[in-house]
């Protein structure tokens, strides 16, 4: 099995590829060892002491590596820990516990006004179709969290999260975007 590697914007994150499905929908973000319990992959990476952030994406795997870590030593670590899990096509998710997630509804935070539905949904339409797709090639996801008043709230996940690039990415190109396409839209915000 060959497990390819992509660096990232965020130099502390690099994308790991194995070359098959990880996630069949949606994807996981897990910041914390307590947080990556449910998964025994994310668990095993976390155990190497020297990674402080795990994503699951679609195709891809991005592990963030503790500030003042070299790729140079933990890489090797790491995609020895991929290789045993999908050689052994282990779960990635510990049993009964993925039924447990709660994934909080994507308005949770900032409870849509029904009035701005249209907007609301012009602004997803764009998310999901130009945005997350390019976020995702660079070991990322964005997820929208809702809209008040002309601003647009999104939460940066894997590599896109800590990236040094991430605010440029998200004023130069996402609130740009959202401007031209949805008048209404005045600013972008990462929460």
């Amino acid at each position: 099995m060959l497990i390819e590697t992509e660096a990232t914007p965020n130099p502390a994150t690099l994308k790991f590829l194995p070359g098959r499905i990880v996630m069949e929908a949606g994807t996981r973000d897990f910041a914390s060892p307590e947080e990556a319990e449910a998964s025994p992959l994310a668990t095993a990476l976390f155990s190497l002491g020297d990674v402080t952030g795990v994503f699951f994406g679609r195709d891809f795997i991005s592990v963030t590596a503790a500030p003042g870590v070299e790729w140079l030593s933990l890489k090797p670590d790491v995609l020895g820990i991929l290789l045993d899990h999908f050689s052994a096509n282990m779960p990635l998710f510990m049993a009964g516990s993925a039924a447990g997630f709660t994934v909080p509804p994507e308005s949770a935070d900032f409870g849509d006004n029904p009035e701005d539905a249209d907007i609301v949904a012009q602004i997803r339409e764009l998310i999901d179709t130009r945005i997350r797709p390019a976020v995702a090639n660079d070991g990322g996801d964005i997820v929208y969290r809702g809209f008040n008043e002309g601003k647009v709230f999104l939460q940066m996940q894997g590599a896109c999260s800590g990236c040094p690039s991430s605010t440029a990415t998200l004023k130069n190109g996402i609130e740009q975007l959202l401007k031209y396409y949805v008048p209404e839209v005045t600013e972008v915000r990462a929460i």
